[in-house]
Parts: structure tokens; sequence; C-alpha cells
């Protein structure tokens, strides 16, 4: 059956001499991936729409399995991410992240609207760290291993200061401390943008002003949980990491 269903290209990989196997995240139908043929002739009508970042219309032959790709338009370019590598980088972080942890064909609206938003921001905006994190947390959610935020992980009681134990799975409070010696202490500042990056959505945001020595504590800290609790190796993080971007 055709279908019409707009999304973003999240992932691209050759088949063949002239096709493509792409992955779409949509609102309607959530992640799926489909068979772009002749893709990667450079004259073809698909070889605009299949670029990665593009935000586009497609028209699909949805299976159980690879879709077929009939035709497809683009509706953003998103060019500005292409055109800077490191903004590219930022987006194939997310693109990578949301490929691992969203299941097939299970639409998430949540999800979609801020990785929508992210991407807009990497686009459009400077240093797309915060939002990213806020997406970082929001899919640990999708994949059932997110922190404990909002309150301590081993007896519930909220009540700061917290130290952020990986070993505990979260927030542990100066009672429980104890249990893990390498859990490490946090300003209350980082706490509560812990439990905004889980619980709240980008556009619920004005400007995002962190410390730059509170970013890069959140950032190893989620870096550190994800390493412990992600079980998917993340190609496109080491290279944010090489560039000094992601470290």
């Amino acid at each position: 059956m055709l279908e019409k269903i707009n999304g973003f290209v999240i992932k691209t990989t050759d088949y063949g001499e002239t096709n493509k196997i792409v992955t779409i995240f949509s609102k309607k139908v959530g992640k799926f991936s489909l068979l772009a043929k002749g893709a990667k002739k450079p004259k073809s009508r698909m070889a605009a729409v299949t670029q990665p970042f593009i935000y586009g219309e497609f028209f699909v032959y949805l299976n159980s399995g690879l879709s077929t790709l009939q035709q497809g338009e683009v509706l953003h370019s998103l060019r500005a991410i292409r055109e800077d590598i490191v903004k590219t980088s930022y987006a194939a972080y997310i693109s990578e992240l949301l490929d691992k942890l969203m299941d097939q064909k299970s639409p998430d609206i949540n999800i979609y609207d801020e990785f929508e938003r992210t991407m807009h921001w990497i686009a459009e905006k400077e240093d797309p760290v915060i939002p990213i994190m806020m997406l970082e947390m929001k899919l640990f959610q999708k994949g059932g291993f997110a922190p404990t935020v909002d309150r301590c992980a081993n007896c519930g009681q909220k009540r700061n200061p917290y130290a952020f134990s990986i070993q505990e799975g979260g927030l542990l409070c100066r009672q429980c401390r104890y249990l893990d010696d390498a859990a490490v202490e946090l300003p209350d500042s980082v706490t509560r943008l812990l439990y905004v990056f889980s619980a709240v959505n980008l556009d619920q945001v004005g400007s995002i002003s962190v410390k730059e020595e509170n970013k890069n504590l959140l950032r190893q800290l989620l870096n550190s949980y994800y390493d412990a609790y992600g079980g998917f190796y993340l190609k496109s993080r080491k290279f944010l990491s090489q560039i000094d971007m992601f470290s």
C-alpha cells in the first residue's frame, strides 16, 4: 500500500552499485527502513531526498520488512548542518543514538517532536550541547535505562545535596552516599539541570545558559552513564570527542 510519510533521513547505507537503504524517522510510523532504487546515481530524482538529515515527504510502499521508496520531495534541506563539520557531527550523533534506541515502526510523538526541535536548533543556532543532552535523557528513558534524577535512587529521599552514581543508577542522597565511593558530588544547580533535561521539553525553555564547568560535568556524567548501560557503540560520539566537542 502506497503511503505519504513525512520524516527525517537519519541513516543511509549503500546497497549494490546504485541503490541505498535509507532509515527514516517519522511522526506517523516511527523509525523504518526503505529501499531507494537508483538513489546513488547522481542524476537520480531520489538522490537529493535521500541525503542525511533531509526532512522530506516520502511516498512509500510500506511493508512489514523493508519498504520501498516510490518518490520523494525535499521539504527542508537543513543545508546548514551538512555545510558545517561540527553541526554534521552533532546531527550524526543524535541520529545514531535515536537509531540505536528506537524500535522499528514504534512511533513516539514526544521523541519525534524533541528530535525535530533539536535538529532545527543544530541547523539554526550556536552550541547545541544542552538541547542534545535534553534529547539524550528522553532517549535513555525510551531505552529503559534512564538514571533516577528526581530523588535518591536507593531510598527515594528528595533532599539535597546529592551525588551521582553510575553504579547505583542515578542520584544518591547524603545518607546513601556510602553505597558508591566513586559517586560524583553534584552542585544543586547540576542536580536541577538533570531533572529539567529529563522532564522538560525543549520548547518549554527559553534561552539556556549553563556554566561551562557544569556543562562539562554533565557531559562526562551522561557519557559514562551511557557507556555503562547503553549497550551500543556509537561511532559518531567517538568522532565528536576527537574534535574536542564532546569529551
